[in-house]
């Protein structure tokens, strides 16, 4: 489907028009007690009006907030659309962010109903409840367990649908002229920033800027009414209300709900999506689990995958150069297809899929290769919050792993004398909300917005993205030094989940890295080396000399000066929790870089070891400290210390 369809300029009304002409195609499923239960778009149409009849009869109206909490549910899609059917806004939030950290979004966006999905997070938003002054009532989409919970502000999803059919007895034509009163610039969505440098912001998308930027997708993807998606991401990611929602209704294809985050990998085998949007995390992750199999294989079946590794490989590196396969190459990849790549494809769950993007962060070329070569047709898109979530992308035949693709219809990119990427197009958001310093500081009188990231255009009219602006800079010598592509490099390595590095003005690159509990405690089991515990295996020297060749394997793709001379393994994983990381999995560099600068000074001081010192955040809120004395490793000559000083910090 390529044509733009322009005539509903809202997302309920584009929902009406579904209902309307594919009343009884699939709209969405969703896996219960390990069934797949679907909703047609009648059905879809339908519980949105209930449901925002029964909204109105709580009092919600025009400009008001309702955010939704949890997993994946059809009914979470359909309070969002509900609120926006009476002209208030969605503001999707991270389903695992604890009590405490919900208090400043939910109090900045003015949330005055909150549909939760279950028990638990009902209780999480009752915990806080009373720093909450704008909330006025709660909605759970599943009652299991919520017997004995009785107050006049919580309310079951059900009921709330059955007070709308009161409601709409007395009011019949109340939500269908409110639908048609909603305009195309009223603001449909708050999406929260993911705030690597202090508060997230509040971004103010309008249904024509998300309208708009799904449009542009369709003119250069081959997005089919007959698709299947699996909507298993983050519903307060930028993306999710992208794909999952605006693209679904503008299309007419199913999204698909897992029955629980542990149960995607299952879900996404049986369903077999024909489409696939997914973080770096989950593409690494997906490399990590099939080398693990391929090291626990026999040896045959271990030397059978690893030459048609390297056969599919090197022919897809030769297709990215644009040089052409030879004869007895295609006929052994037509030979692995049988053997290697079909079933693994299968295994993952992407047998049906025809295309498959990945965003929302950098993924490293040696990932993003080796998945095409197995045959899925794996992409790179660029995009942000702000952007409604695209930029730029790439199409089949141009799929690069060192740059982000074209830009897409209608949106303009330059890059500032500084390089930093600005963008203009219809899919610019509409402002921070009640922030418009903030606004006026990102979004100049043309309409340019300011990435934050730094980049260029390539010969090809590709945008390459380097890193963050603020985050780019130089070693002592004056080498360039962009930290996020070592980090990357890094994290090819199974062994490594999470990677830090620095040596902005410092005479050498040092990291900091957390292991990959799976893959080293799998590595572990084959040596016979016994462990306890993530800091246990950390800190055992067999890991540290496994990570050490890991290291030096990255090293080899460095230029001399940037190569990693000093790295430590941590005693845990970077936490959201801990504000280590975003829900997203970003880094919070800033943060990390003044939590863990005794130990950064340790490795520029010639120091052998150094003592971790962090806070530790519990599921019920509470902190304790933990104190952890770990190793410094060097790569090559070790490095000298400056002071004889005890090396603990």
């Amino acid at each position: 489907m390529r044509e733009a369809r322009l005539a509903e300029d809202t997302l309920p009304k584009l929902l009406r028009r579904n209902a309307r002409t594919m009343a009884g195609k699939p709209a969405l499923r969703e896996k219960r007690l390990g069934i797949w239960q679907t909703l047609t778009w009648a059905d879809y149409h339908r519980h949105v009006v209930r449901f925002a009849a029964g909204l109105a009869a709580l009092g919600f109206g025009r400009g008001h907030r309702l955010t939704v909490i949890g997993d994946n549910r059809p009914r979470l899609y359909v309070a969002q659309l509900a609120a926006q059917s009476l002209g208030g806004i969605a503001v999707p939030v991270y389903q695992d962010a604890i009590a405490s950290e919900l208090v400043y979004v939910l109090n900045h966006a003015e949330t005055s109903v909150i549909v939760a999905e279950d028990q638990e997070q009902v209780d999480k938003i009752v915990s806080i409840r009373d720093q909450l002054p704008a909330l006025a009532h709660i909605v759970y989409a599943d009652g299991r367990g919520m017997q004995g919970y009785e107050a006049p502000w919580l309310h079951a999803f059900e009921a709330v649908e059955a007070a709308g059919d009161a409601f709409a007895a007395q009011y019949p034509s109340h939500v269908e002229s409110e639908i048609e009163r909603g305009a195309t610039d009223d603001i449909a969505m708050l999406c929260y920033t993911s705030g690597t440098t202090g508060n997230p912001k509040g971004v103010m998308l309008s249904h024509a800027n998300m309208l708009a930027t799904a449009q542009a997708f369709v003119s250069v993807e081959d997005i089919r009414a007959d698709d299947d998606w699996l909507a298993y991401l983050p519903m307060a990611w930028v993306g999710d209300a992208l794909y999952s929602t605006v693209l679904s209704l503008l299309v007419g294809f199913a999204c698909n709900c897992p029955e629980s985050p542990e149960t995607v990998q299952r879900d996404l085998r049986e369903l077999g999506p024909t489409a696939v949007l997914a973080p770096p995390r989950i593409w690494e992750n997906m490399l990590t689990g099939i080398l693990l199999k391929s090291a626990d294989a026999s040896p045959l079946k271990r030397a059978t995958f690893d030459f048609f590794r390297k056969v599919a490989e090197a022919a897809e590196l030769a297709r990215s150069e644009g040089k052409p396969v030879g004869f007895g190459t295609r006929l052994l990849l037509g030979l692995g297809e049988f053997l290697v790549y079909g079933p693994v494809r299968d295994q993952l769950g992407l047998r049906r899929a025809r295309w498959a993007y990945t965003g929302g962060a950098p993924l490293g070329p040696d990932a993003f290769r080796f998945i095409r070569a197995i045959g899925v047709n794996l992409k790179q898109l660029y995009g942000s919050t702000e952007t409604s979530a695209l930029v730029a992308s790439q199409s089949n035949d141009r799929a690069d792993a060192n740059t982000v693709g074209l830009p897409v219809p209608g949106v303009e990119i330059r890059i500032d004398a500084g390089g930093e990427v600005l963008v203009r197009g219809g899919g610019i958001f509409c402002g921070y909300f009640k922030q418009d310093d903030a606004t006026r500081e990102a979004i100049d009188p043309e309409g340019w917005f300011r990435t934050g990231d730094a980049g260029f255009i390539d010969p090809q009219g590709n945008l390459v993205i380097v890193d963050r602006a603020k985050d780019v800079g130089k070693l002592a010598d004056g080498t360039p030094f962009a930290p996020q592509f070592v980090e990357n490099k890094l994290k090819f390595s199974p062994f490594v989940r999470e990677a830090i590095a620095f040596g902005h003005e410092r005479p050498f690159v040092v990291a900091m890295l957390a292991i990959d509990l799976q893959a080293v405690g799998n590595w572990a089991e084959r040596q016979g080396l016994a462990y306890t515990s993530f800091m246990d295996l950390s800190q055992k020297p067999e890991v540290r000399a496994l990570i050490g060749q890991e290291v030096e394997r990255c090293n080899a793709g460095l230029q001399p000066a940037a190569r990693i001379r000093r790295f430590l393994l941590l005693t845990k994983e970077f936490d959201a929790d801990d504000a280590e990381i975003t829900r997203t999995r970003k880094l919070r560099r800033k943060f990390i870089t003044e939590k863990y600068g005794p130990v950064i000074e340790a490795f520029y001081g010639g120091a052998t070891d150094a003592e971790l010192v962090f806070d530790v955040t519990y599921e019920d809120g509470r902190r304790a400290t933990l104190r952890t004395p770990v190793v410094i490793a060097d790569i090559g000559e070790p490095v000298a210390a400056k002071a004889r000083e005890p090396a603990h910090v």
